[in-house]
């Protein structure tokens, strides 16, 4: 029989960390609700607190489902796990990826990387997201490309600056023939852009299937509603992103349980 992991709070954990724990694991127990997964693959980063350059990850081999706000590793800009390793790893492809975030762009708290069957099937698309509909005009203005260029790896550290200068001050990357990426200046505001990012792929995908001509919408109209939606979302409108949604989804989590805090 499988052995249920258990974790606990570092003695060292500041009070600021456990809270960003907290808000990470809950965001990991959203994206598997939402069905954004990929087993073991991927990875959701956030930002420590505090002057050192420390962010959180993952310990390679626990499920989504599973993350709690203990199991989260801590990992330094040079890939080394600070305190308690639970006897677990990171996944080197995401220490790349979130690294290389982490260390351009200090605003932003959180990253979030996912394969989703939409995410990557846009991906591998010539255009990208295409402007068919409301939805994806609402994150169109948001969106950016990274290249192919493998497997990311500890022997391919350069692509950090690569994917850095793909994403410049956007917060959705389409890394393509791979999947997503969407940032935040908090982990709510990245799990948000993927909400987003993620239902437009899929709404082309679903219209893609019926093989139907579309109605081509003028640039003007694209160019106005890309800045209306931009302004909606921005952090001066009555609903900043990654604010009132994200406590509105979290609230789906406590009748769940919540058993993700600890």
């Amino acid at each position: 029989m499988a052995q249920i992991i258990e974790f606990s709070r570092a003695d060292n954990c500041s009070d600021a960390e456990w809270k960003t724990r907290i808000e990470l694991a809950a965001c990991y127990r959203l994206v598997e609700k939402f069905g954004w997964s990929d087993l073991l693959a991927n990875h959701i980063s956030a930002r420590v607190p505090g002057p050192e350059d420390h962010f959180l990850l993952n310990p390679y081999g626990i499920r989504y489902d599973e993350i709690t706000a203990s199991a989260l590793l801590k990992v330094d800009v040079d890939g080394n796990i600070i305190g308690p390793n639970h006897g677990f790893t990171v996944n080197p492809a995401g220490f790349v990826i979130h690294s290389a975030v982490h260390m351009a762009r200090p605003e932003l708290m959180c990253a979030l990387h996912t394969h989703t069957y939409a995410g990557v099937a846009v991906s591998c698309q010539t255009k990208g997201l295409l402007p068919l509909s409301q939805m994806q005009l609402s994150v169109l203005g948001e969106v950016v490309y990274h290249d192919y260029e493998g497997i990311a790896a500890l022997d391919n550290l350069d692509e950090r600056q690569r994917i850095v200068a793909d994403l410049g001050s956007s917060h959705c990357l389409i890394m393509r023939n791979h999947g997503l990426m969407t940032v935040g200046e908090s982990i709510g505001a990245a799990w948000c852009y993927m909400y987003r990012l993620e239902r437009a792929c899929r709404m082309q995908i679903e219209f893609q299937k019926t093989g139907a001509e579309w109605v081509e919408l003028s640039q003007a109209t694209i160019g106005q509603t890309v800045e209306k939606s931009q302004s909606l979302y921005a952090k001066d409108s009555f609903r900043p992103v990654g604010t009132v949604e994200w406590e509105a989804v979290k609230r789906m989590l406590e009748r769940d349980g919540a058993d993700y805090r600890t």
